[in-house]
């Protein structure tokens, strides 16, 4: 006699599991979603430096962040579900990030020129705000015909982390933080991030996203939709209001993310493979 198994998903928030009290106010944030969406979702601790991809290419995710620009270039098979609207000024209301290039507070620079001829850090290749994000906001100034601006590029630190780290040890000069991950780590992790300012900050683009695998049913996609899309309407969420510095979600598809392959295609027009 055979029987039959049920598929198990998976939820995870490691992109902004910022610090331990993060990742918990994460997990119950996402419980509340999925009870209003009728889910059942086991949430899975995932933490660095195991590789993001492997994480976003699982058969059994049923509610986990990617950044949008893998899931514009297609590097896991997703359906994304919403993405957060962060509650700052520069994001309008709209569930869109940009990249905050950050030096150490005590450095002399006063504009990103000023940087030029030193060393600039990237994470890797398939970020969006650690590499993508960066590269088109240095492409204008090589319009004069200048192939390289900085002395040195230093690249695939692989997480804003390492990123903010390696600022802060001088082995970068300047390098593109998430704002909203930023803006998480000031939260809980201010001692982490007192010894940096920001320079400048890039265009805004949209942000990652909760995504699930193509075996999650349809059903409960749509469903799982829905409930991000009322969640600032819930008596639960005003919390998170405060602890997670949202103010509510939007649903979002694969094509919200076409900007950002825009951004790399004219990267790569111009002969600009990597932030150099």
């Amino acid at each position: 006699m055979s029987g039959s198994t049920t598929m198990t998903f998976i939820s995870n928030a490691r992109m902004y599991a910022v610090s331990p009290e993060a990742e918990a106010e994460w997990k119950d944030l996402i419980g509340h979603v999925a009870e209003d969406a009728g889910a059942t979702l086991d949430y899975l601790t995932y933490a660095a430096p195991q590789p993001l991809e492997e994480l976003w290419r699982r058969p059994d995710l049923g509610c986990v962040q990617m950044c949008g620009y893998p899931i514009a270039l297609g590097i896991a098979e997703v359906a994304p579900l919403a993405s957060p609207v962060p509650a700052a000024p520069w994001a309008g209301g709209q569930a869109v990030y940009r990249s905050d290039l950050i030096v150490r507070k005590d450095a002399p620079y006063t504009t990103l020129a000023d940087t030029f001829g030193g060393a600039v850090g990237w994470t890797i290749e398939h970020s969006h705000s650690g590499f993508n994000a960066l590269r088109r906001h240095l492409l204008p100034w090589r319009d004069g015909g200048r192939e390289q601006l900085y002395g040195k590029s230093v690249g695939h630190l692989v997480t804003a982390r390492r990123i903010l780290d390696s600022v802060l040890d001088g082995s970068i000069d300047i390098g593109p933080l998430d704002a909203y991950w930023h803006m998480l780590m000031r939260k809980y992790e201010p001692a982490l991030t007192e010894g940096v300012r920001i320079l400048d900050s890039t265009a805004t683009a949209p942000m990652p996203a909760f995504v699930a695998a193509p075996a999650l049913p349809e059903e409960t996609v749509h469903r799982l939709r829905a409930s991000f899309a009322a969640a600032h309407e819930r008596p639960w969420f005003g919390r998170f209001r405060d602890t997670l510095l949202i103010e509510g979600f939007e649903t979002v598809t694969r094509e919200t993310f076409a900007p950002t392959l825009e951004w790399d295609r004219a990267a790569r027009a111009a002969g600009y493979t990597v932030p150099a």
